[in-house]
């Protein structure tokens, strides 16, 4: 499972538990505390020029499952999705009644989905190719939603955010964060979206008679864990001890590690198809998930997460 097991921030509990004295409504469009925190954040750690605009959602899959529906990408229209991606992308386009067409090629659709660092491979895009992405898009009308949920978790080289080859000019481009992985805040549900000032006016107004707010304690959350980068850091630490040992691990029993770049999981394969490997780990007491559950083309490959405690990952190392 990619859901983190390590302990909230004390930063982040001790500012949830200060606002919970909140007997009001929110804003959906959050604090302006949060705001300005939301646009500091994406300002340093994208390299973004400022000119975005930013909104809170409730974590990032909502907004992952709704955002065809909210922008009004329905019946008749299209939605491209990764050919090996997190499965919401393709729910989200079935539940606005729309095409759903899997590419990673720059395929016209009313909706662009990409995903790097990507959930499950690891890889990630270069400003090169997501600079060809956003003069494409702008060329065709599409809107580019880059899902970005795994970017303070680099392993080597650059990680860039497509907003950072916008050069100040975020028309049809949005970028999707969560707070999930970085703070282990998957329990709170505290995302954003941040890029097209014009899309996010829109997608505001219909979240706010949606219904679609966060939290006001959540919202006070959220601004003490953009506020603090000391605990993503210890956390990406974690990580990283023990990514290297179930990399040597998987290796050892005779996988190959493809991409895996940056992000919580190993993507693996011997080759063999991924629904007996998924059995041949379970024999060992050890869950993975299969490829094909990320797309047709996944059959050969399965997901293995680093969330686990430091002793479980220890006993996947001994068991295999």
């Amino acid at each position: 499972m990619g859901t983190p097991v390590d302990p909230v921030p004390g930063v982040v509990r001790r500012a949830l538990a200060e606002a919970s004295d909140s007997p009001g409504y929110p804003l959906t469009a959050g604090s302006p505390a949060l705001r300005e925190a939301i646009t500091g954040w994406v300002a340093r750690e994208c390299e973004a020029a400022l000119g975005f605009g930013v909104l809170p959602t409730i974590g990032s899959k909502e907004l992952v499952a709704w955002l065809p529906t909210l922008l009004g990408v329905g019946p008749g229209g299209t939605v491209v999705i990764p050919e090996i991606g997190y499965p919401t992308y393709e729910v989200g386009g079935r539940l606005a009644g729309a095409e759903v067409v899997r590419s990673d090629g720059l395929v016209p659709g009313g909706l662009v989905w990409i995903n790097s660092p990507s959930n499950p491979t690891g890889r990630v895009l270069s400003k090169t190719r997501l600079r060809e992405i956003v003069a494409w898009a702008r060329s065709t009308g599409a809107v580019v939603a880059s899902d970005e949920c795994y970017l303070s978790l680099g392993w080597s080289g650059e990680v860039p955010s497509i907003l950072s080859v916008c050069d100040g000019d975020f028309t049809n481009v949005l970028a999707v964060h969560s707070l999930s992985k970085r703070s282990n805040l998957a329990g709170y549900r505290a995302g954003f979206v941040a890029g097209d000032a014009e899309l996010v006016r829109e997608l505001l107004e219909v979240r706010k008679h949606a219904g679609m707010i966060v939290p006001a304690p959540v919202q006070a959350a959220m601004i003490a864990g953009l506020g603090d980068e000391a605990h993503v850091a210890e956390q990406r630490e974690r990580y990283r001890a023990r990514r290297e040992v179930l990399w040597a691990a998987v290796t050892k029993a005779g996988f190959t590690v493809e991409g895996s770049e940056a992000g919580l999981f190993l993507w693996i394969t011997r080759g063999r198809e991924c629904w007996s490997e998924v059995d041949w780990f379970a024999e060992r007491g050890i869950l993975v998930s299969a490829g094909s559950v990320y797309g047709p083309a996944g059959e050969s490959y399965v997901r293995l997460a680093l969330t686990e405690t430091d002793e479980r990952v220890k006993a996947v190392g001994e068991r295999l």
